[in-house]
């Protein structure tokens, strides 16, 4: 942590950095428990180069998910262009209600439903922009369309990352979308980025979402999220159905609505996930 972070770091919050050290995990940001001078320990996220709003993006986010008071989100402190400072959330151990919690804390999440698909500003997903304005038509097709996957993939065709043939088979995909999306919903309030490793069980053994990239949309998304690396129970899906069942078909569109995020990873890590895009479209068109 820079000196010119520290002092940002004092101004924002009255009280100097009397020390730091790294944790593990994120592959973006570099993540730090800091102790001020007051005593305070806090969690800070700093990038040497971080995209232009990143952090205000974030603090944002995650008072949008607080707002619906449904799972635990770390409490923003500060954030501007060089750092994010956010509670410090100790890790515990789950305890035996944590599966249940979860899945019944996002249905509560998906229910309290904002009022577009989008935001009414954009943000991030990893360092990647992403578009929340709403699309040139209404409906979640249009969205999805518009404003998640040909985003990114112009981004992955410009870098050279997506072969043609893969390209004509969004596009067949596109041509078919309003019927493959599923039932007519209301916009549901999203994690937009829930895989395991933003999930956190604190100390009291409750669940904890982190590092969020947040709009208005179908609430399929995030449970495809969840789906797609692991790290959730079958006992979370459970309880989220039980709580808010998934319209009729949802396990045929897991596929649909994994291919944003392996498209993000695509023009993340590179084209060694292309083969996953390709997969899970070839069992949609």
């Amino acid at each position: 942590m820079t000196g010119e972070v520290q002092e940002a770091i004092a101004a924002a919050l009255g009280s100097r950095v009397r020390a730091a050290r790294g944790l593990s995990g994120g592959d973006i940001n570099e993540a730090q428990a800091v102790t001020l001078e007051d005593g305070r320990e806090i969690f800070v996220k700093t990038n040497r180069q971080p995209p232009a709003g990143m952090f205000a993006a974030e603090a944002s986010g995650l008072e949008w998910l607080a707002q619906a008071g449904a799972l635990r989100v770390p409490a923003v402190l500060a954030a501007d262009e060089r750092f994010l400072a956010l509670e410090l959330i100790r890790p515990g151990k789950p305890r035996s209600s944590f599966d249940e919690e979860l899945g019944r804390g996002l249905a509560e999440l998906h229910r309290a439903t904002p009022e577009r698909f989008g935001l009414d500003h954009d943000n991030f997903i990893g360092r990647l922009p992403q578009s929340n304005r709403p699309a040139a038509t209404p409906g979640w097709a249009a969205f999805y369309r518009e404003r998640r996957l040909e985003p990114q993939l112009r981004a992955a065709g410009s870098a050279g990352l997506i072969p043609p043939e893969l390209r004509r088979d969004f596009d067949r995909l596109f041509d078919r979308l309003e019927q493959l999306v599923g039932p007519e919903e209301p916009p549901a309030r999203l994690h937009g980025d829930l895989w395991g490793g933003n999930l956190m069980c604190d100390g009291e053994g409750a669940p904890c979402l982190i590092d969020p990239a947040v709009y208005g949309g179908h609430r399929e998304m995030d449970l495809a999220m969840m789906r797609l690396f692991g790290g959730f129970r079958t006992a979370t899906f459970a309880a989220y159905g039980e709580a808010y069942p998934p319209a009729p078909g949802h396990g045929e569109r897991v596929a649909l609505y994994q291919l944003y995020p392996l498209l993000v990873h695509v023009n993340l890590f590179g084209g060694s996930y292309v083969a996953s895009v390709a997969a899970a479209l070839a069992s949609l068109v």
